[in-house]
């Protein structure tokens, strides 16, 4: 099968399975209509192995290899959502960086509502194949990067949001400080031990951070260090 028909989709990785799993996460509080539109058009059966290929339309976290999972479509367009609602002043949310590629997924999503997503993945295989995949599907404002998430990317801040796909026990200090003035985290808090937070902190410049706690998450753990 080519790719235009695969990105098309067929039986269970259909349009019309995608439009059933959006007017899922609707019922489940997603309502911004975007970002409701940016899940129907990712094709999230192309993030994951063949063999998922069937479930991929479930709202459940799959496996993608190396320990890691391709988060379920409501914690996805949750977080989108969030970044897309973070705008103050009238001002549109136009560059986001996401620390944890994974499948590419998120970030593929982002891509649909904002001018320029970065990402970066310190696990190289996944690195890889996620930027060849975001490449082949025509994700031309998507930037990838094999690297340390903790670094975040410093050529490229400050970033109007940040998203973080794994969970942190507190947020890097480095990492915060890349978000613009009145920028947004949005990302998982808290012990693996338990459920974390799903909090969106914004930064200011001359007062401390603003936490907000959105609602609780199982996310991986966030883990410094490329390998």
């Amino acid at each position: 099968m080519n790719m235009e028909a695969r990105i098309r989709g067929i039986g269970m990785t259909s349009r019309r399975t995608r439009i059933r799993l959006a007017n899922r996460l609707q019922a489940a509080g997603i309502n911004d209509e975007a970002v409701l539109d940016a899940i129907i058009a990712t094709p999230r059966h192309l993030f994951v192995d063949e063999a998922l290929e069937s479930r991929a339309y479930e709202d459940c976290s799959l496996p993608i290899g190396e320990g890691q999972t391709i988060s379920q479509p409501y914690v996805v367009a949750l977080m989108t959502q969030l970044v897309l609602n973070s705008s103050q002043a009238g001002k549109p949310v136009r560059n986001v960086l996401e620390i944890g590629t994974g499948s590419g997924y998120q970030a593929a999503v982002l891509a649909h509502l904002v001018d320029q997503v970065y990402t970066t993945e310190r696990i190289s295989s996944l690195a890889t194949r996620a930027n060849d995949r975001l490449r082949r599907l025509g994700y031309s404002n998507v930037r990838t990067s094999y690297n340390d998430g903790v670094n975040g990317w410093t050529e490229k801040a400050p970033f109007d949001a940040i998203v973080v796909t794994a969970a942190m026990e507190e947020i890097p200090d480095g990492l915060l400080q890349q978000v613009r003035d009145g920028g947004v985290l949005i990302g998982p808090i808290g012990p693996q031990s338990k459920s974390q937070q799903l909090s969106l902190v914004r930064r200011f410049a001359d007062q401390p951070a603003r936490y907000e706690q959105i609602e609780g998450v199982r996310f991986v753990p966030f883990v410094s260090g490329r390998c």
